[in-house]
């Protein structure tokens, strides 16, 4: 495809969807998506590890690692502090996003994570859901907030989704969808752009919050719930608002629908720093108060420990090493070795019945090229990701039926969706990986994206 007959590009961002519901289980109910997808060059794309949004989709947009980024997760430790941290935001992205490459054409981006705070853009931007709430400046440039208020009021940029009150983030989402969807279009009609993304985090909160109501092999299943339908009838809202949308775009738009990873039931939390306390790695001085003690409410004795970890949809492990952290104990010389003995450990944990786990364990350095920034020493994906990892002590068990932090019935799975639409209308299956979006992207313009020194190969 030549930049000739690629006059524009229009991404939609789907964040969390799975390519077995998108392209499978509800595609015959979707019928706007569907003539996209059918139409299209698609198929599983593989997410980064970790297989969450922050990085996820901040890799995707400039074909670079979390490594290169220096971003590993929403949190990261400041340093080598025991008790400081940092949340990621956009200041803290470095590379040059496709936006970047193929100026001085123009872009519009909304909702994009992390775009909070907003940078200038060669367009116009409006922050994503790390955006504090809606007094704060939002947009790029500032005096597009005004228009974004005179268009839907208001804007939403989340919603609470780990809450008692389904009925609420019922509401909540769909609102924030609409209104998403109503400026979106308004941008289409009054901007002069080239490139469009934007990211819909609404399917996200849908999925945690309605997981158990809809699969039907869920552990907490409510198979009669008035909830029962919330996840299809939202897929329908969004293929109702995306095929609205795709009508004002010109026939030479190339149209891609992509996730930054996928979703599956969780089967329960694995109390990750109880466990570490068991096996005599971690020693504190005080007994947790209640179920879901934080961490950070622990005496820890830091002469004694070797290892604590942090929760999550994946667990971040970090060992305490002399000369490293300000009480280390493990020696520099035994590093390795202390690590590699943790992650067997670690690999041999067992489910509650005491049936094997898929668990995989990471080291930062082995699966990126570079690691910038703050990295864990571990990454951990407990039983393939079905088991998210609790941070917080105080438990009878170590196996946790329900979320730590709130009502929460998903995890996320590696392999999100990729469907790109030309103009000309190719047609094919393919298996592809987050790293081959900018490149694609970069070539639908008519550059050579291997200038760049992009992760990832063009798929046109």
């Amino acid at each position: 495809m030549s930049s000739e007959n690629s006059s524009k590009v229009f991404v939609i961002g789907l964040d969390s969807a799975p390519p077995e519901l998108l392209f499978d289980k509800f595609l015959d109910d979707l019928p706007n998506i569907r003539r996209i997808v059918e139409n299209s060059i698609h198929g599983p794309m593989k997410s980064t590890i970790p297989a969450i949004t922050i990085p996820a989709w901040m890799c995707m947009a400039t074909g670079k690692t979390p490594g290169e980024l220096g971003l590993y997760g929403f949190r990261h430790r400041k340093g080598y502090s025991y008790d400081e941290m940092w949340i990621a935001h956009s200041l803290m992205v470095k590379e040059k996003a496709v936006w970047d490459y193929i100026a001085p054409k123009k872009s519009v981006l909304i909702g994009v994570p992390p775009s909070y705070p907003p940078k200038p853009v060669n367009g116009w931007l409006v922050s994503c859901f790390i955006t504090p709430d809606s007094s704060v400046n939002y947009t790029y440039p500032k005096e597009l907030k005004k228009e974004v208020e005179s268009v839907v009021g208001e804007y939403i940029f989340d919603v609470v989704f780990r809450k008692e009150d389904r009925d609420a983030v019922v509401e909540g989402v769909w609102e924030m969808t609409k209104k998403r969807f109503e400026l979106i279009r308004h941008m289409i009609e009054t901007k002069d752009w080239d490139y469009f993304e934007f990211v819909e985090i609404g399917l996200d909160r849908i999925h945690h919050a309605f997981w158990k109501y809809f699969d039907e092999t869920h552990h907490l299943h409510e198979p009669n719930s008035k909830y029962r339908n919330v996840i299809p009838d939202y897929y329908k809202l969004l293929d109702k608002e995306i095929g609205k949308t795709v009508k004002l775009l010109d026939e030479d738009t190339a149209i891609v629908i992509v996730s930054d990873h996928g979703i599956k039931k969780m089967k329960g939390c694995f109390a990750i720093n109880q466990w570490l306390i068991e096996e005599g790695l971690l020693k504190v001085n005080n007994r947790p108060e209640k179920p879901g003690t934080r961490f950070e409410q622990m005496d820890v004795d830091w002469s004694k420990t070797i290892a604590w970890a942090w929760g999550g949809y994946y667990a971040r492990v970090f060992l305490n090493v002399e000369g490293r952290e300000p009480k280390g104990v493990i020696k520099k010389s035994e590093y390795e070795k202390a690590r590699d003995e943790i992650a067997d450990m670690i690999r041999s944990i067992r489910g509650p019945n005491g049936e094997k786990w898929d668990t995989r364990v990471f080291y930062p350095e082995e699966i990126y090229p570079v690691c910038r920034g703050d990295k864990p020493d571990m990454l951990v994906y407990f039983d393939d990701l079905y088991w998210r990892s609790a941070g917080t002590l105080g438990w009878e068990s170590n196996y946790l039926l329900e979320n730590d932090t709130g009502p929460d019935d998903a995890v996320h799975s590696e392999y999100g969706v990729f469907s790109l639409k030309l103009p000309e209308g190719e047609s094919r299956n393919i298996q592809c990986e987050i790293y081959d979006f900018a490149p694609t992207v970069l070539s639908l313009f008519g550059l050579k994206p291997e200038k760049f020194g992009l992760r990832g190969r063009a798929l046109v």
